[in-house]
């Protein structure tokens, strides 16, 4: 039978080897590449095509949210499960929102990976029960009718931007990062802060934060 192929991609190496060897010792499954990055993870999706691309939420460059969003866009049939050390609802529902088929914390066991791929990877979806518990109990208090708070929607261009900012990226730096005039990337930040009716870069910084975009831990620089 045909191994189901997987796409890791996760910034720190020791999680990823990590990932790679237990994955390695399971039979019907093949990591068949390595991204460090969202970016690299896109071009290498495109390229190889995996089955599942298992996708961490925070990583530099570009992030899970947005690399998941375009890997479904580019590749359908490719199911991403994302890869948390959080499990804050924002980042679950941003998450499902991308189109992933799965949410996993990063102290899931190794049993409950590997079946979370072949789940996936069977056209099912897979949360860690303590995600799938959060998911249920938002969609019952829905159903009670109360108002949940509505995601803004940003462009494909607008997150990484956002990203970039909040990484404490310099206009003349992010414009060299994505190719484009510094003048396109004050017109993206001035849409970015009205769609999200921020009005200071660290308010930017925060909302990145708190929707999963960058991890906390990162050093930022305000600008």
């Amino acid at each position: 039978m045909k191994p189901i192929t997987i796409l890791l991609a996760e910034d720190h190496t020791i999680v990823r080897e990590g990932f790679r060897k237990m994955l390695e010792l399971e039979s019907g499954l093949e990591v068949v590449g390595e991204a460090q990055n969202g970016r690299e993870a896109i071009a290498l999706a495109v390229k190889l095509k995996p089955d599942v691309v298992l996708m961490d939420i925070a990583m530099p460059l570009l992030n899970g949210l947005e690399a998941a969003r375009q890997v479904r866009k580019a590749l359908p049939a490719t199911r991403v499960l994302m890869l948390s050390a959080h499990n804050d609802f924002a980042y679950v529902q941003n998450a499902v929102e991308a189109g992933v088929a799965g949410f996993l914390l990063k102290q899931t066991s190794a049993h409950e990976v590997c079946r979370a791929i072949r789940e996936v990877h069977a056209g099912k979806t897979f949360f860690t029960p303590s995600v799938a518990k959060q998911l249920h109990h938002q969609k019952s208090v829905g159903r009670d009718g109360q108002v949940s708070q509505q995601s803004v929607e940003l462009t494909s261009r607008e997150m990484e931007v956002l990203q970039l900012i909040a990484e404490g990226k310099a206009n003349k730096e992010t414009a060299s990062e994505l190719g484009i005039a510094i003048k396109t990337v004050e017109k993206h930040r001035e849409h970015l802060m009205q769609k999200l009716n921020i009005h200071d870069t660290a308010g930017l910084t925060r909302y990145a934060i708190s929707a999963g975009i960058i991890e906390s831990s990162v050093q930022l620089t305000i600008v």
